[in-house]
């Protein structure tokens, strides 16, 4: 069925109870909102926003954007694009989108100006809903952008060239919205923006079903009960975070929307509401633990019983970081999920809290998956050799919209190559060893920098690690290191080296930089940002020299 019918269950059963809080720590006052009668909510150091939503009046603004859109001339399979930093509107707006029938959109709420046009103009945009944190970004290509037919501004204190968003679905019905065509798994329901990690993002469009195979896989995965209540810190836009969520969506629990990610916040929220599901990325669990070290964190001064289960996704997770984090949560379940967006986002790959003994693993195909690791004929290799990952499942992209020759080579015989380069032990379960494009290969060996980044990360003074490919003249590449020194310790070239000596000559990086390493919005290492900076040219380059 399609996922909107289970906001309107949910609606129906628990109407008055609150589904979706919001809470940002940086704004010290606000104004009560229609959102919420009382927004300001002391704590002990100052004074936090929250605004809180029923059931009943998430399906209602659902409804009400709904008929609006369809007033608007909206049709079956339009595109509406959703431009907002993490906030209560967020999925109110994105399942009125789906209720109308037409075609959600999210955007990445780092895009530059110029991205915007570009993702617009790809997936064939003609409405878009954007919050005060992008006026200037689109003020900047209003007159570029003829395909987008009208904007709705998400806030207070619109600009001449939107219309206001809550003023205008405020005169609408709030009850469920007539379609022509009653909606059917097999209808087109979202596109994604793929990451960037390895080129210009891409669109990938999703059906129906594949929204409602995720909200099966996540409750299966991690057990969510009605009682359950998720803190979701990572931004909506993106698969990783809604396709979590939905696992308690589908039972009816509540979701806390945290906008900051400093530690202190993390700890707080989760505390003051009681949060028993925290998804994080791996920068903020190590940003915690450094906390918690330091002295900044005192988990003495928090009640924190109700948290259960901690799981990272969105990139490999050192297990290092792992052993640190049982040491300060011994009780915590602990997982984590493999996935990409043209996968629907997480799940596809499950490790299983059941089986902590194997971290370092991405564990085994996720429920309702099939995977394989298979060679470049697409023939399956033994246990224990490096190859392809591929997947097969509903959750698969219908394709790459407007992109007919990158779905032919994503999308082969029912099965979906990922380009991430995996191996499998003799228990079945899948080691992440890199991307495909990132492998480096020097002097004829292939090096993967996962590897090496999770080795560097375990030295002591090491906060982060990426590896990328140098032109050389002889070997064709090497590595370079960009190394992040944890804050307030020394650390020196030499140091990094003689630590390296545990790992294979031809391993070692051949080059170490210090600095900060790039990572966007889901945790991921911006590499293309580092090989255009070192290696003048991104892929483009690096294809070149191979």
């Amino acid at each position: 069925m399609p996922i909107t019918e289970i906001l309107a269950k949910n609606a129906s059963l628990y109407g008055d109870e609150i589904c979706l809080v919001e809470i940002n720590p940086e704004f010290e006052t606000t104004p009560a909102t229609p959102w919420q009668e009382s927004a300001l909510v002391e704590t002990p150091h100052k004074y936090r926003y929250r605004k809180e939503l029923t059931w009943r009046e998430f399906d209602e603004k659902a409804n009400q954007l709904a008929n609006l859109l369809i007033e608007r001339g909206i049709a079956q399979g339009d595109k509406v694009g959703v431009l907002l930093m993490n906030c209560i509107e967020w999925l109110p707006v994105y399942f009125g989108v789906l209720k109308s029938g037409a075609i959600a959109v999210p955007l990445n709420f780092r895009y530059t100006a110029a991205e915007i046009r570009y993702c617009l103009e790809l997936a064939d945009v003609s409405v878009l809903l954007f919050g005060p944190e992008f006026t200037d970004r689109m003020n900047e290509i209003k007159d570029q952008i003829p395909g987008v037919k009208s904007m709705f501004f998400v806030g207070d204190g619109s600009p001449e060239f939107a219309e206001n968003y809550e003023s205008l679905t405020n005169e609408c019905s709030r009850s469920a919205p007539y379609i022509a065509q009653e909606l059917s798994d097999f209808d087109d329901a979202a596109i994604y923006f793929s990451s960037g990690t390895t080129g210009f993002p891409k669109a990938i469009l999703h059906s129906h079903r594949s929204l409602m195979f995720s909200c099966e896989v996540e409750q299966n995965h991690h057990r969510q009960k009605k009682d359950d209540i998720f803190l979701c810190i990572p931004p909506l836009y993106h698969t990783g975070a809604k396709m979590h969520w939905f696992g308690s969506f589908l039972v009816a629990g509540k979701g806390i929307l945290l906008r900051g990610i400093k530690p202190k916040w993390i700890i707080e929220t989760a505390a003051k509401e009681k949060a028993s599901i925290v998804w994080l990325l791996v920068p903020w669990a190590q940003d915690i633990l450094d906390a918690i070290e330091s002295g900044e964190i005192r988990l003495e001064d928090y009640d924190l019983s109700n948290w259960r289960l901690m799981h990272i996704g969105a990139q490999p997770v050192p297990p290092s970081l792992v052993k640190r984090w049982k040491t300060y949560f011994p009780k915590h379940e602990y997982d984590t999920n493999y996935g990409l967006s043209e996968s629907i986002g997480p799940g596809s790959v499950h490790l299983g809290i059941e089986n902590i003994h194997k971290v370092g693993a991405i564990g085994k195909a996720g429920y309702g998956w099939k995977t394989k690791i298979v060679d470049e004929s697409g023939e399956p290799v033994k246990p224990g050799n490096v190859g392809e990952l591929i997947l097969s499942g509903d959750g698969v992209m219908k394709c790459y919209y407007n992109d007919p020759s990158a779905t032919a080579e994503t999308l082969k015989g029912g099965w979906l190559y990922t380009g991430d380069m995996a191996k499998e032990d003799e228990d079945g379960f899948i080691y992440l060893v890199d991307r495909k494009k990132d492998v480096i290969i020097t002097g004829g060996e292939n090096i993967y920098p996962v590897q090496i980044e999770d080795f560097l990360r375990g030295f002591g003074k090491i906060k982060d690690a990426a590896v990328i490919g140098l032109p050389h003249e002889r070997l064709g590449e090497i590595a370079a290191a960009i190394i992040e020194i944890k804050p307030g310790l020394d650390c020196t070239e030499e140091q990094i080296m003689q630590y390296c000596a545990q790992l294979p000559r031809y391993k070692r990086p051949r080059k170490i930089i210090f600095e900060s390493v790039p990572r966007n919005a889901t945790g991921k290492i911006e590499k293309p940002k580092l090989r255009e900076k070192y290696c003048g040219g991104s892929l483009v380059a690096k294809q070149t020299q191979k």
